[in-house]
């Protein structure tokens, strides 16, 4: 089944539950769980804080995978994050039928070194998956990314209806939603966004990249979309944040299109805190970050710093 079909069938259910169970446009009535069980995260992600090392770090080389590696073994090495025997989710920007040059979707070579990273640490299972925009077939194959991983070692998840579950995020805004299950029931969450602009929200890095957690009619949340990003970022709490700045795409995002829109910036940002993280990326688009709607909201929710230069940061080459 297509992402359109999906949309189709999950948009008619979802109309039948509003009218039968009296709840709202976005689920925040709880009396729909009596239609079924709700779930909740499985797992806390994130790992404990350690005051000796950075809590972001950006790295500068135009072999990706140097820059990678680099970046985090300025935070503590891939065996900070990831144990033997445990389950990886890895959660790429695979949003959009576009090729890597493009600078739509998050460089192939990247994810394909994260799954092999955490294959190495010992993971005992490298899930990667997204809910793209465009077909997602065509997606996952012309990004590059399903050839890239599956040749490091890792599973990639084309969704499928049954592969979402409802669940719990217990945000402000959002707070039952149809959830791709592999980013509930994991042991360890690696977010992996590219930098780009984004025609809404000004800019799309780590946190906006977890919409493509979502099934559902996504896009309705778009009318509060500072808060519903921030109900993502703060339901996910990801183990490490992995930006890929390789190539920055400047104008007409999220989509793209032209080469004249990406700079090639050949940089890699490895971070704990997800709201410097994007703060940082912002500056490729020469954004000041605290003027961001949603990542100064993310600050002020009490997700992480804007001025990562005062938790611990780091560049390296």
């Amino acid at each position: 089944m297509n992402r359109r079909d999906f949309l189709k069938k999950t948009t008619k259910a979802l109309a039948l539950v509003s009218v039968t169970g009296g709840t709202g446009l976005l689920f925040h009535n709880r009396k729909i769980s009596r239609y079924g069980a709700i779930a909740t995260k499985a797992n806390d992600f994130e790992v404990a804080a350690n005051v000796s090392l950075p809590r972001i770090a950006l790295a500068r080389n135009p072999d990706p995978i140097a820059a990678l590696n680099r970046a985090l073994d300025a935070i503590g090495g891939i065996k900070r994050f990831i144990h033997p025997g445990e389950r990886v989710t890895i959660k790429p920007n695979i949003g959009w039928d576009r090729t890597p040059a493009q600078a739509a979707n998050t460089n192939p070579i990247l994810v394909g070194e994260m799954v092999r990273l955490c294959l190495d640490a010992g993971a005992a299972e490298v899930v990667v998956t997204d809910v793209p925009c465009n077909d997602p077939r065509r997606c996952f194959i012309r990004s590059g990314i399903r050839q890239e991983a599956e040749k490091a070692g890792g599973h990639v998840i084309l969704p499928v209806e049954e592969d979402f579950v409802r669940t719990n995020l217990d945000g402000e805004l959002v707070n039952i939603w149809s959830v791709l299950k592999y980013f509930v029931f994991t042991d360890r969450l690696i977010n992996m966004p590219i930098v780009k602009q984004h025609s809404l929200t000004s800019c799309t890095i780590g946190m906006k990249n977890f919409y493509g957690i979502l099934g559902g009619q996504r896009h309705q949340l778009h009318q509060q979309v500072d808060q519903s990003i921030v109900d993502l970022t703060a339901f996910c709490r990801p183990t490490l944040t992995v930006v890929d700045a390789t190539r920055v795409l400047l104008r007409n995002g999220p989509q793209g299109g032209s080469l004249d829109d990406v700079a090639t910036e050949n940089s890699v940002i490895c971070a704990t805190d997800q709201v410097a993280a994007d703060s940082r990326g912002a500056e490729f688009l020469g954004l000041n970050a605290g003027e961001v709607g949603h990542i100064a909201l993310a600050e002020k929710s009490g997700l992480g710093k804007i001025d990562y230069r005062s938790i611990g940061y780091k560049e390296v080459v």
